[in-house]
């Protein structure tokens, strides 16, 4: 979800969602639940097999506590018309950052009782996955990825922004993320790309992003939209050269594909588990969001899903072969990015975010 709609805007569609009817997680009345119960958004495929498998189930083993677990995707439009009418049917669901920042704004979110975490696993999980509204147990990353068939062997192969940018250099079909949305755009690898370093970043120059991408637009086959585009991309061998999730890469490695990531520059994110405002069960959810902090969970999560853990020590309990996929593994950190979602959402003097200046400036500039 990309980060396109601000607090008015977000209440506004609660609002709207509640006079259609159109929640089908809220149908009746909230009853309230016992307390050994948990609602929890979990997401579906084999993504949210896997966070049943590593997080829920132990966590029920463990506690006591009965999870039930809607696969269904829930939007934060669906959150905020659930704490809007106080018919809050589920406790806890995860959201990407950009989203779970603007839910928070918008004071939809319960506050995240660190208290009963467990000290010694919170000293190994980065800041940016501990925020007073969300907890982040995992995190991914967009990535620089080609295909290796393309490339006759003993070639020079691309390490970074600025030779995915060279054609000369790396001739072939590129393919990139769309800019459309705002938060998800091109607009780091750009900058990257003309020479900014990765710690100067931000604020972002947004004229100097959209004359980088001026030099790469000709080149580009085709802007894509979703993880499933891109992955249909890739597999179809419709691209030399793409912009990646590092799991859409990862999966097609698997099953074989002559798909390589470049880990140099990757863009990392995360996603937050919340507690919704208004919650019958918040000290239940409390306890599941510390229990997906462990570092023994985490790893669990990560041979099951390929999404690298928040919690370093995990890294311990995951095979070498398994965590040389990841994106927070040791010998990549220190060469990536952390996306700032933070940025994105800052309002200026006109009233304008920085995620709805980049809409309007992409909408005029895809058409040139």
């Amino acid at each position: 979800m990309s980060f396109r709609v601000n607090r008015r805007r977000l209440l506004q569609m609660a609002s709207s969602a509640i006079a259609i009817g159109s929640l089908p997680l809220c149908v009746g009345k909230a009853a309230g639940q016992s307390a050994g119960q948990l609602k929890a958004v979990v997401g579906g495929g084999a993504f949210g097999r896997a966070v049943i498998e590593a997080f829920v189930k132990p966590f029920e083993a463990e506690s006591g506590i009965k999870v039930t677990v809607i696969t269904d995707d829930m939007s934060g439009t669906q959150i905020a018309a659930m704490v809007a009418s106080k018919n809050v049917t589920v406790d806890t669901a995860v959201r990407n950052q950009s989203s779970a920042l603007e839910l928070s704004r918008a004071g939809l979110l319960e506050p995240i009782d660190y208290s009963i975490f467990r000290k010694e696993e919170l000293a190994n999980i980065a800041d940016y996955c501990k925020k007073p509204f969300g907890f982040g147990p995992y995190v991914y990353s967009w990535n620089l990825v080609f295909n290796t068939k393309k490339l006759a062997s003993g070639q020079p192969r691309p390490n970074s922004w600025a030779d995915f940018w060279d054609v000369k250099k790396f001739p072939g079909i590129r393919a990139l993320a769309t800019g459309q949305y705002g938060a998800a755009g091109p607009w780091e690898e750009a900058l990257l790309a003309d020479g900014v370093p990765a710690d100067k970043l931000y604020p972002l120059d947004i004229d100097r992003a959209f004359a980088s991408l001026d030099k790469i637009k000709p080149h580009i086959r085709k802007w894509w939209t979703s993880g499933a585009e891109i992955l249909q991309i890739m597999q179809r061998e419709a691209a030399d050269i793409a912009q990646s999730y590092d799991g859409r890469a990862l999966a097609l490695i698997d099953q074989g594909k002559p798909i390589e990531i470049v880990r140099n520059q990757a863009k990392l994110t995360w996603d937050y588990w919340l507690i919704l405002k208004g919650s019958r069960n918040v000290a239940n959810a409390q306890r599941f969001l510390e229990f997906t902090s462990r570092a023994d969970r985490q790893a669990a999560f990560a041979q099951l899903w390929p999404q690298a853990p928040s919690n370093s020590a995990a890294y311990k309990l995951i095979p070498d072969q398994t965590a040389r996929k990841l994106a927070t593994h040791p010998d990549y950190i220190g060469n990536s990015i952390i996306l700032n979602a933070a940025w994105y959402g800052e309002v200026g003097p006109d009233g304008q975010s920085n995620v709805q200046r980049l809409v309007q400036r992409w909408n005029e500039w895809i058409l040139r």
